[in-house]
């Protein structure tokens, strides 16, 4: 007999209870963010905006501007940090989405299923008359709600930063007009709504691989791994032709978002794309993990 054979009615009737299943959320979302790692990778993602501020004030404390060689490169929005704190804001997302932001992500979401099943802990959570599929979208859920935290985090790093090292005021566009400080506050918020939105496709990859091992490490360095080969295939022109196809190649199309009028069409590109690696990925995850012969 199995085990939600053997809890019967009121296992059930509590299985079907909306309530339970916020519960598993709730239970998810403080498991992954109070855990050491999460903080840990938190504290990092904050410390880049810092770093950033600091090293251009030192370089730019002559008078010069922003960028290698003094010729305001680097980095895009670089080189407005100095007339306007919140450029740093611009600045250390675009630095972090590449790289530190999904490897972050990445660790998050490949530990999910193959971290509890390598500390032997999934079986004890599949007693519970929770279901996997509850469970698989708690864990996707916590995910992304990482995403977004973690983005927040670097966004508003990088604010308090930006306004304590240099000035702020109104904001010039990349189309070159200026707009009001507060509305500037709104783009950035929007922005990082967006950069966050552009992590649901890889999150759904990395939840995947989770469901593909036991261990916890071997999840984590696969997803960072994929990651990794993604981005070079992207950087290689040969390639072009598969270019819009990768999850990451518009994920820099939230500077748009500081046209005046705004340009979405490309964020808009990139938000069907997150949408449809989370659909593909998602299924696949529900797929394994459904069927995959619990152990451990």
């Amino acid at each position: 007999m199995s085990q939600a054979e053997a809890a019967g009615p009121a296992g059930a009737g509590r299985s079907r209870n909306p309530l339970w299943t916020f519960g598993i959320l709730r239970s998810e979302l403080t498991t992954t963010l109070r855990r050491r790692r999460t903080l840990a990778l938190l504290g990092v993602l904050a410390a880049v905006p810092v770093l950033i501020g600091i090293a251009v004030r030192i370089e730019t404390s002559d008078g010069s501007p922003a960028g290698p060689g003094g010729g305001g490169g680097g980095p895009a929005f670089l080189s407005q940090v100095t007339n306007n704190g919140l450029f740093l804001v611009f600045a250390a997302l675009a630095v972090t989405l590449p790289v530190f932001l999904p490897m972050a992500v990445g660790v998050i979401a490949g530990e999910a299923i193959a971290g509890e099943a390598g500390a032997g802990t999934l079986r004890y959570l599949l007693v519970a008359p929770a279901g996997r599929t509850r469970l698989l979208l708690a864990k996707y859920a916590s995910t992304l709600a990482f995403c977004l935290v973690a983005t927040v985090v670097v966004a508003a790093s990088a604010l308090a930063v930006g306004a304590l090292l240099f000035p702020v005021g109104e904001v010039t566009t990349i189309s070159g007009t200026q707009i009001g400080f507060g509305e500037g506050l709104l783009r950035a918020g929007l922005i990082a709504v967006t950069v966050a939105a552009s992590l649901i496709g890889f999150a759904a990859l990395g939840l995947f691989v989770s469901t593909l091992t036991g261990s916890g490490i071997a999840a984590m360095a696969t997803t960072v791994g994929v990651l990794i080969t993604v981005q070079i295939l992207d950087s290689i022109p040969q390639l072009s032709g598969i270019h819009p196809y990768l999850f990451p190649h518009y994920w820099l199309s939230f500077a748009d978002l500081l046209r005046d009028p705004v340009y979405g069409d490309d964020v808009v590109k990139n938000l069907g794309l997150q949408g449809l690696y989370a659909a593909v990925f998602g299924s696949a995850a529900w797929a394994r993990f459904t069927a995959k012969d619990i152990t451990a």
